[in-house]
Protein backbone atom coordinates (compact mmCIF):
# COMPACT_ATOMS: atom_id res chain seq x y z
CA UNK A 1 0.00 0.00 0.00
CA UNK A 2 2.74 2.47 0.98
CA UNK A 3 4.77 1.49 -2.06
CA UNK A 4 1.87 2.28 -4.39
CA UNK A 5 1.43 5.66 -2.75
CA UNK A 6 5.13 6.53 -2.99
CA UNK A 7 5.11 5.70 -6.70
CA UNK A 8 2.16 8.05 -7.19
CA UNK A 9 3.42 10.83 -4.89
CA UNK A 10 5.19 12.83 -7.66
CA UNK A 11 2.01 12.81 -9.76
CA UNK A 12 -0.17 13.81 -6.80
CA UNK A 13 2.18 16.64 -5.84
CA UNK A 14 2.27 17.81 -9.46
CA UNK A 15 -1.52 18.00 -9.58
CA UNK A 16 -1.82 19.67 -6.17
CA UNK A 17 0.91 22.25 -6.81
CA UNK A 18 -0.57 23.30 -10.14
CA UNK A 19 -4.01 23.50 -8.57
CA UNK A 20 -2.92 25.49 -5.49
CA UNK A 21 0.30 27.28 -6.56
CA UNK A 22 1.65 26.55 -3.08
CA UNK A 23 4.31 24.02 -2.17
CA UNK A 24 3.30 23.83 1.49
CA UNK A 25 -0.41 23.47 0.72
CA UNK A 26 0.29 20.88 -1.98
CA UNK A 27 2.35 18.80 0.43
CA UNK A 28 -0.41 19.02 3.05
CA UNK A 29 -3.01 17.87 0.52
CA UNK A 30 -0.88 14.93 -0.58
CA UNK A 31 -0.37 13.89 3.05
CA UNK A 32 -4.11 14.11 3.72
CA UNK A 33 -4.77 12.04 0.59
CA UNK A 34 -2.41 9.38 1.94
CA UNK A 35 -4.22 9.26 5.28
CA UNK A 36 -7.55 8.75 3.53
CA UNK A 37 -6.01 6.12 1.29
CA UNK A 38 -4.62 4.32 4.33
CA UNK A 39 -8.04 4.33 5.99
CA UNK A 40 -9.83 3.03 2.89
CA UNK A 41 -7.08 0.79 1.50
CA UNK A 42 -9.09 -2.45 1.67
CA UNK A 43 -11.82 -0.93 -0.48
CA UNK A 44 -9.58 0.73 -3.10
CA UNK A 45 -9.41 -1.05 -6.47
CA UNK A 46 -7.25 1.55 -8.22
CA UNK A 47 -4.82 3.53 -6.02
CA UNK A 48 -4.22 6.02 -8.86
CA UNK A 49 -7.92 6.71 -9.40
CA UNK A 50 -8.62 6.97 -5.68
CA UNK A 51 -5.66 9.19 -4.83
CA UNK A 52 -6.12 11.43 -7.88
CA UNK A 53 -9.76 11.97 -6.93
CA UNK A 54 -9.05 12.69 -3.27
CA UNK A 55 -6.16 15.03 -4.09
CA UNK A 56 -8.16 16.97 -6.67
CA UNK A 57 -11.26 17.28 -4.49
CA UNK A 58 -9.21 18.50 -1.54
CA UNK A 59 -7.63 21.11 -3.80
CA UNK A 60 -11.02 22.26 -5.11
CA UNK A 61 -12.29 22.68 -1.54
CA UNK A 62 -9.18 24.61 -0.56
CA UNK A 63 -9.36 26.90 -3.60
CA UNK A 64 -12.94 27.84 -2.79
CA UNK A 65 -11.94 28.96 0.69
CA UNK A 66 -8.73 30.62 -0.54
CA UNK A 67 -10.48 33.12 -2.80
CA UNK A 68 -11.49 35.28 0.15
CA UNK A 69 -7.91 35.31 1.47
CA UNK A 70 -6.57 36.26 -1.99
CA UNK A 71 -8.87 39.28 -2.13
CA UNK A 72 -7.31 40.70 1.05
CA UNK A 73 -3.71 39.91 0.02
CA UNK A 74 -1.42 42.94 0.23
CA UNK A 75 0.16 43.80 -3.12
CA UNK A 76 0.71 41.49 -6.07
CA UNK A 77 0.07 37.78 -5.50
CA UNK A 78 2.46 35.28 -7.08
CA UNK A 79 2.71 31.48 -6.77
CA UNK A 80 5.18 29.97 -4.31
CA UNK A 81 8.37 29.35 -6.30
CA UNK A 82 9.54 25.81 -6.95
CA UNK A 83 13.22 25.20 -7.70
CA UNK A 84 12.99 22.72 -10.54
CA UNK A 85 16.67 21.83 -10.82
CA UNK A 86 16.61 20.26 -7.35
CA UNK A 87 15.19 16.75 -7.74
CA UNK A 88 16.49 15.16 -4.55
CA UNK A 89 12.97 14.97 -3.09
CA UNK A 90 10.80 12.56 -5.12
CA UNK A 91 7.68 14.53 -4.18
CA UNK A 92 9.08 17.55 -6.02
CA UNK A 93 10.06 15.83 -9.25
CA UNK A 94 7.37 17.61 -11.19
CA UNK A 95 7.42 17.82 -14.96
CA UNK A 96 9.73 20.58 -16.14
CA UNK A 97 7.36 22.17 -18.62
CA UNK A 98 5.60 25.38 -19.49
CA UNK A 99 2.58 24.21 -17.49
CA UNK A 100 4.66 24.76 -14.37
CA UNK A 101 5.72 28.33 -15.11
CA UNK A 102 4.49 31.21 -12.97
CA UNK A 103 2.89 32.76 -16.04
CA UNK A 104 0.88 29.60 -16.65
CA UNK A 105 -0.11 29.28 -13.00
CA UNK A 106 -1.29 32.90 -12.98
CA UNK A 107 -3.52 32.23 -15.99
CA UNK A 108 -4.94 29.19 -14.18
CA UNK A 109 -5.96 31.59 -11.39
CA UNK A 110 -8.54 33.02 -13.80
CA UNK A 111 -10.38 29.68 -13.92
CA UNK A 112 -12.88 28.41 -11.39
CA UNK A 113 -11.66 25.51 -9.19
CA UNK A 114 -13.57 22.91 -11.23
CA UNK A 115 -12.45 24.41 -14.54
CA UNK A 116 -8.88 24.32 -13.33
CA UNK A 117 -9.18 20.70 -12.27
CA UNK A 118 -10.77 19.56 -15.55
CA UNK A 119 -8.23 21.43 -17.68
CA UNK A 120 -5.20 20.18 -15.75
CA UNK A 121 -6.33 16.57 -15.47
CA UNK A 122 -7.23 16.27 -19.15
CA UNK A 123 -4.86 18.62 -20.99
CA UNK A 124 -1.77 18.45 -18.78
CA UNK A 125 -1.91 15.02 -17.12
CA UNK A 126 -3.68 13.05 -19.83
CA UNK A 127 -6.73 11.72 -17.97
CA UNK A 128 -9.63 10.95 -20.31
CA UNK A 129 -12.96 12.65 -19.73
CA UNK A 130 -14.48 9.51 -18.24
CA UNK A 131 -11.76 9.51 -15.58
CA UNK A 132 -12.06 13.27 -15.05
CA UNK A 133 -15.83 12.96 -14.65
CA UNK A 134 -15.38 10.48 -11.83
CA UNK A 135 -12.87 12.74 -10.09
CA UNK A 136 -14.84 16.01 -10.24
CA UNK A 137 -18.21 14.25 -9.94
CA UNK A 138 -19.67 15.60 -13.18
CA UNK A 139 -20.83 13.85 -16.34
CA UNK A 140 -18.28 13.22 -19.12
CA UNK A 141 -20.23 15.52 -21.47
CA UNK A 142 -20.25 18.28 -18.87
CA UNK A 143 -16.51 17.84 -18.37
CA UNK A 144 -15.97 18.17 -22.13
CA UNK A 145 -17.89 21.43 -22.12
CA UNK A 146 -15.92 22.68 -19.12
CA UNK A 147 -12.70 21.63 -20.82
CA UNK A 148 -13.53 23.51 -24.02
CA UNK A 149 -14.36 26.65 -22.08
CA UNK A 150 -11.21 26.42 -19.96
CA UNK A 151 -9.02 25.66 -22.96
CA UNK A 152 -10.36 28.67 -24.83
CA UNK A 153 -9.69 30.92 -21.86
CA UNK A 154 -6.16 29.55 -21.40
CA UNK A 155 -5.43 30.06 -25.11
CA UNK A 156 -6.61 33.67 -24.94
CA UNK A 157 -4.15 34.43 -22.13
CA UNK A 158 -1.43 31.87 -22.81
CA UNK A 159 2.08 33.04 -21.90
CA UNK A 160 4.67 33.22 -24.66
CA UNK A 161 8.10 31.66 -24.20
CA UNK A 162 11.27 31.52 -26.26
CA UNK A 163 10.91 28.60 -28.68
CA UNK A 164 14.55 27.56 -28.34
CA UNK A 165 15.38 26.53 -24.80
CA UNK A 166 19.11 26.98 -25.41
CA UNK A 167 18.60 30.54 -26.71
CA UNK A 168 16.30 31.27 -23.76
CA UNK A 169 18.85 30.07 -21.23
CA UNK A 170 21.69 31.97 -22.91
CA UNK A 171 19.70 35.21 -22.93
CA UNK A 172 18.71 34.67 -19.28
CA UNK A 173 22.38 34.30 -18.32
CA UNK A 174 23.19 37.56 -20.08
CA UNK A 175 20.31 39.30 -18.35
CA UNK A 176 21.34 38.11 -14.88
CA UNK A 177 24.93 39.18 -15.55
CA UNK A 178 23.82 42.64 -16.71
CA UNK A 179 21.49 42.90 -13.72
CA UNK A 180 24.07 42.00 -11.07
CA UNK A 181 26.64 44.30 -12.72
CA UNK A 182 24.20 47.18 -12.96
CA UNK A 183 25.02 47.32 -16.68
CA UNK A 184 22.55 49.88 -18.06
CA UNK A 185 23.41 49.35 -21.72
CA UNK A 186 23.26 45.58 -21.32
CA UNK A 187 19.84 45.77 -19.67
CA UNK A 188 18.46 48.13 -22.31
CA UNK A 189 19.56 45.72 -25.03
CA UNK A 190 17.89 42.72 -23.36
CA UNK A 191 14.59 44.11 -22.06
CA UNK A 192 11.41 44.31 -24.13
CA UNK A 193 10.04 47.84 -24.53
CA UNK A 194 6.97 46.91 -22.47
CA UNK A 195 8.82 44.74 -19.95
CA UNK A 196 7.02 44.21 -16.63
CA UNK A 197 8.42 43.66 -13.13
CA UNK A 198 6.15 42.14 -10.48
CA UNK A 199 7.03 41.72 -6.82
CA UNK A 200 5.29 39.63 -4.17
CA UNK A 201 6.20 40.87 -0.71
CA UNK A 202 2.92 40.04 0.98
CA UNK A 203 3.10 43.37 2.76
CA UNK A 204 6.66 42.75 3.97
CA UNK A 205 9.14 45.48 3.00
CA UNK A 206 10.72 46.03 0.61
CA UNK A 207 7.92 45.40 -1.85
CA UNK A 208 6.22 46.94 -4.86
CA UNK A 209 2.43 47.06 -4.50
CA UNK A 210 2.06 47.68 -8.23
CA UNK A 211 3.81 46.32 -11.28
CA UNK A 212 6.63 48.39 -12.81
CA UNK A 213 6.08 48.68 -16.56
CA UNK A 214 8.33 49.94 -19.33
CA UNK A 215 12.03 49.58 -20.15
CA UNK A 216 13.18 52.91 -18.67
CA UNK A 217 11.45 52.41 -15.31
CA UNK A 218 12.57 48.80 -15.07
CA UNK A 219 16.20 49.65 -15.87
CA UNK A 220 16.24 52.25 -13.08
CA UNK A 221 14.75 49.74 -10.65
CA UNK A 222 17.18 46.96 -11.58
CA UNK A 223 20.21 49.25 -11.33
CA UNK A 224 19.08 50.36 -7.85
CA UNK A 225 18.65 46.72 -6.83
CA UNK A 226 22.10 45.90 -8.21
CA UNK A 227 23.56 48.60 -5.96
CA UNK A 228 21.82 47.00 -2.98
CA UNK A 229 23.19 43.60 -3.96
CA UNK A 230 26.76 44.87 -4.09
CA UNK A 231 26.49 46.96 -0.91
CA UNK A 232 24.90 44.21 1.15
CA UNK A 233 27.14 41.47 -0.24
CA UNK A 234 24.20 39.48 -1.58
CA UNK A 235 24.84 36.45 -3.78
CA UNK A 236 22.81 35.81 -6.95
CA UNK A 237 22.72 32.19 -8.09
CA UNK A 238 21.14 31.32 -11.46
CA UNK A 239 18.73 28.40 -11.21
CA UNK A 240 15.62 26.93 -12.80
CA UNK A 241 12.46 28.23 -11.14
CA UNK A 242 9.14 26.66 -12.11
CA UNK A 243 10.73 25.29 -15.26
CA UNK A 244 11.90 28.73 -16.42
CA UNK A 245 15.15 30.69 -16.02
CA UNK A 246 15.54 32.40 -12.67
CA UNK A 247 17.78 33.00 -9.70
CA UNK A 248 17.93 32.73 -5.95
CA UNK A 249 19.39 35.59 -3.92
CA UNK A 250 21.19 34.88 -0.66
CA UNK A 251 22.56 36.96 2.19
CA UNK A 252 26.26 36.55 3.10
CA UNK A 253 25.29 34.14 5.90
CA UNK A 254 23.50 31.86 3.42
CA UNK A 255 19.94 32.89 4.28
CA UNK A 256 17.56 33.14 1.34
CA UNK A 257 16.42 36.69 0.48
CA UNK A 258 14.20 36.20 -2.57
CA UNK A 259 13.59 34.19 -5.72
CA UNK A 260 13.49 35.67 -9.22
CA UNK A 261 11.91 34.27 -12.38
CA UNK A 262 12.38 35.55 -15.92
CA UNK A 263 10.01 35.12 -18.89
CA UNK A 264 11.71 35.37 -22.27
CA UNK A 265 10.02 35.57 -25.66
CA UNK A 266 10.89 37.04 -29.06
CA UNK A 267 14.52 37.38 -28.02
CA UNK A 268 13.85 39.69 -25.09
CA UNK A 269 13.03 39.65 -21.39
CA UNK A 270 9.26 40.17 -21.15
CA UNK A 271 8.56 39.74 -17.42
CA UNK A 272 10.63 39.61 -14.25
CA UNK A 273 8.98 38.35 -11.07
CA UNK A 274 10.40 38.49 -7.56
CA UNK A 275 9.00 36.60 -4.57
CA UNK A 276 10.30 38.05 -1.31
CA UNK A 277 7.39 37.19 0.98
CA UNK A 278 9.04 34.99 3.64
CA UNK A 279 5.86 32.93 4.03
CA UNK A 280 6.33 31.76 0.44
CA UNK A 281 10.04 30.96 0.79
CA UNK A 282 10.25 28.92 4.01
CA UNK A 283 10.04 25.60 2.13
CA UNK A 284 13.33 26.48 0.38
CA UNK A 285 15.48 26.61 3.52
CA UNK A 286 16.76 29.12 6.09
CA UNK A 287 15.79 32.71 5.39
CA UNK A 288 17.89 35.84 5.68
CA UNK A 289 17.46 38.26 8.57
CA UNK A 290 15.45 40.85 6.67
CA UNK A 291 15.43 43.32 9.56
CA UNK A 292 19.22 43.37 9.62
CA UNK A 293 19.47 43.72 5.82
CA UNK A 294 16.95 46.57 5.76
CA UNK A 295 18.79 48.35 8.57
CA UNK A 296 22.07 48.11 6.65
CA UNK A 297 20.37 49.34 3.49
CA UNK A 298 18.81 52.26 5.37
CA UNK A 299 22.17 53.17 6.90
CA UNK A 300 23.78 53.22 3.46
CA UNK A 301 21.05 55.42 1.99
CA UNK A 302 21.05 57.92 4.85
CA UNK A 303 24.83 58.16 4.80
CA UNK A 304 24.82 58.81 1.09
CA UNK A 305 26.94 55.73 0.39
Amino acid sequence: MTEAFEQLRPLLFSIAYRMLSSVADAEDVVQEAYLRYHQAAQEVESPKAFLSAVTTRLCIDQLRSARVRRESYVGAWLPEPLLTDEADDPARRVVDSDSLSMSFLLVLERLSPVERAVFLLHDVFGYDYREVAGIVERSPDNCRQIGVRARRHMADHAPRFEASRSERDELAQRFLAAFTDGDVDGLVALLAADVVVQGDGGGHPPSWPNAIVGRDKVVRLLVALANDIRTLGLIVRPTSVNGQPGATVYAPDGGLVNVITVDIADGAVQTVRSVINPDKLRHLGPLADRTELLARRHARLTSGG
